[in-house]
């Protein structure tokens, strides 16, 4: 509670810092008892600093009960009467073991300006009471203090080193073979095409595609999925998978600040800094609430003294009289300063957000900050992209059309493949596989390929062999002057169509079909069960392939025939359905991440679909899906909500108390007992229900 809950990782760019002697970096080095350093030294050093902390806090129990037992606070036959500077003296043995840390990181406060944080308050509470003759309650105050710094600590660091160690998957090394023997060599100089070599049980440390052996890859960390990938000669991989089963030997296509391992670690360590709303309030609250109760504190130890004082109700109307009313409302005043440290808040509620982003992680969800997450959950209209999305976006050539007889099928398919082939589109790759697996994987398509222009939403233009090639939509052939009327297609064919022209002369078509993929009729009525009023899908695709789609699916509304520019104004009429008021419903859009970088910046939320090496998704997107698993975006809602409750209830909870305390402490009801649960009691209890944030099924 000596801060607000943070985090920090390693940073990896070894060239723009510096290691300190136990090998953490510079900026990790200065971190209080329960800061963000993950390294082990500083791990092991937290946990000898847990078993100081506790021995501190036994011996000063003991000392404690001793000492209110033979001073009498508790009447025992072997209790004695002592003056009152020796049982001074004697209570400050086990105070000054249990706070001497407080005490000091006051004094260190001060001297740099910093008041009213609760290392001060506590302070001047615990001397205050010593001063005023409580000694047994101003070193129980301390005690219990320091017991409930070391509970919330210890759930803190808990939480902090469960979303480390999924957030380790840094690899160490990268195995390379030099002058025929293996060397292993920091991932960072690793350059792009070098041949690296993964052992079974090691971490694969660069993205890159299998150029030998065959294998099952562990990508828990990378997608939450539990089940093994397996992989094999021209598989692509991801850097923070581990290899299982037999050595692989990877060409790298990656440098590693550009690697999926690289992007996950910045995007967990940028999270922090994008806070929800309810954080922010909390920090102002803080700011605004502490200097207000002290300031309060103050009047309530001075004016009414005062007032009894000159109104003649002080007892007996002497010396010993008026000191009893300055210790009555000193003491309450004392209490005030216990209550008002605002710790329970400002570890809690951040740490329910960490906790719910440290969860949506564990299942493939990355989420780039807590106010992103506080967001989704207030959704109530879904957005998809169909292809990628919806869909498998793999698709399969059906039909291939020719005009006339000049022409066969394969020669009509190896001109589109060799015109699509530099695309990176779904079409287009279904086109190519096609080609290939006509003529064999070992061949490959024309290679005479120049002035390639990929239009979206039109398709692709480039000059194959010296002729003028276009592979697209009929909105490509009108723009070509390539004239289609005369082709017998008929509105019936629900799949894709792409017209091949050559010259000018519409040479024919190929047709091809996705698929709807298995869970994605589930994952929509997961979302309608989760409170989404709204599932919209937008696709470029004619009217008749999205209503084939969408017949068995729970879709409310249906955009077609969409360029990219028609996505983005599609979703800003639905933005206008749901007003323009502060806290109404939000907008998620969902999309592959490859051409719909606009849309995802214009939602409420832009998820991105299983996008790992895109980095366009990544930049724009607030919440990437590590896989395609489109059942994700239900269980991302339903941590939101879980995550938004929990912040919520320790804001209650904690204010609720508080308020409490503070009106029971004005009325000299509550006593400092009271008020130290008011404060640290609270603080635990919070820090433990915030550690339940995002955990559903």
């Amino acid at each position: 509670m000596k801060e607000v809950f943070n985090i920090n990782f390693h940073n990896h760019e070894y060239e723009h810092c510096h290691e300190d002697e136990c090998g953490c970096h510079e900026h990790h080095h200065e971190h209080k008892s329960h800061g963000g350093c993950s390294c082990g030294h500083c791990h092991h050093e937290h946990e000898e600093n847990h078993k100081v902390l506790f021995w501190r806090l036994g011996i000063s129990s003991v000392l404690l009960v001793f000492l209110v037992l033979l001073t009498g606070h508790i009447k025992v036959p072997f209790s004695v009467e002592m003056p009152f500077f020796i049982e001074l003296a004697c209570f400050l043995v086990p105070f000054f073991i249990a706070g001497y840390d407080i005490l000091c990181g006051a004094i260190k406060n001060i001297l740099h300006g910093e008041l009213l944080d609760e290392e001060f308050l506590m302070a001047i509470a615990t001397i205050g009471a010593l001063a005023i003759g409580e000694y047994p309650e101003a070193t129980f105050v301390m005690i219990f203090y320091q017991i409930g710094e070391f509970f919330s600590d210890y759930a803190s660091e808990k939480t902090r080193d469960s979303v480390t160690k999924l957030m380790d998957i840094s690899p160490e090394f990268a195995t390379i073979k030099e002058n025929g023997e293996f060397k292993q060599v920091r991932p960072e100089s690793v350059k792009i095409g070098t041949l690296i070599y993964v052992k079974p049980g090691e971490r694969i440390p660069l993205d890159g595609v299998i150029v030998e052996g065959n294998s099952a890859l562990d990508t828990s960390a990378l997608t939450g999925e539990s089940l093994p990938q397996e992989v094999c000669v021209q598989s692509e991989v991801y850097s923070g998978s581990i290899n299982l089963n037999s050595l692989i030997c990877i060409r790298t296509s990656k440098e590693y600040k550009d690697s999926a391992v690289s992007k996950i670690l910045e995007l967990v360590e940028q999270s922090e800094s994008k806070k929800s709303r309810s954080e922010n309030f909390i920090t102002k609250f803080a700011r605004v609430y502490t200097p207000c109760v002290v300031g309060f504190a103050l009047a309530l130890a001075i004016i009414p003294s005062l007032v009894q004082m000159f109104t003649g109700l002080a007892l007996n109307d002497d010396q010993i009289g008026t000191l009893l009313i300055w210790k009555n409302w000193i003491h309450r005043a004392l209490i005030f300063l216990v209550v008002s440290c605002p710790c329970a808040l400002v570890i809690s509620v951040p740490l329910s957000f960490f906790v719910g982003i440290g969860e949506s992680a564990k299942r493939g969800i990355l989420v780039k900050g807590s106010n992103y997450l506080e967001s989704l959950s207030k959704a109530k209209i879904c957005v998809f992209d169909k292809t990628g999305t919806l869909t498998k976006g793999s698709f399969i050539v059906d039909k291939i059309l020719k005009v006339g007889t000049e022409n066969s099928e394969l020669e009509i398919l190896e001109i589109a493949a060799a015109c699509e082939s530099a695309s990176t589109h779904p079409i287009s790759i279904s086109i190519v596989d096609e080609f290939k697996k006509r003529v064999g994987n070992s061949s490959s398509v024309l290679k005479n390929i120049s002035d390639v222009k990929e239009r979206a939403g039109f398709g692709v233009c480039a000059t194959v062999e010296g002729k003028k090639v276009a592979c697209g939509n009929k909105k490509l052939m009108d723009e070509e002057n390539v004239e289609i009327s005369d082709f017998n297609l008929t509105d019936k064919n629900s799949g894709t169509i792409v017209y091949i022209s050559v010259d000018g002369k519409l040479l024919g078509a190929i047709i091809v079909k996705d698929q709807v993929k298995a869970e994605t009729k589930k994952a929509l009525l997961d979302l309608k069960n989760s409170g989404i009023s709204k599932n919209v899908m937008l696709t470029g695709d004619k009217e008749e392939i999205a209503l084939e789609v969408s017949k068995d699916l729970v879709l409310d509304q249906i955009f077609a025939e969409l360029l990219p520019q028609n996505k983005v104004e599609a979703v800003e009429k639905l933005l206008s359905e749901l007003g323009t008021s502060k806290n109404r419903g939000k907008l998620v859009f969902c999309g592959d991440g490859i051409n719909d970088a606009p849309v995802l910046t214009r939602a409420d939320i832009g998820v991105a679909m299983g996008s790992l090496g895109s980095d366009a998704a990544i930049e724009a997107s607030d919440i990437v899906i590590m896989d395609d698993n489109i059942a994700k975006i239900p269980l991302a809602i339903k941590i939101a909500k879980s995550t938004n409750k929990i912040a919520k209830e320790n804001i209650g909870i904690s204010l609720g108390v508080k308020i409490a305390v503070l009106v029971l402490g004005a009325l000299g009801i509550a006593n400092m007992w009271l008020a130290i649960f008011a404060d640290v009691g609270v603080c635990v209890l919070a820090t433990l229900n915030a550690i339940r944030a995002g955990k559903v099924k």
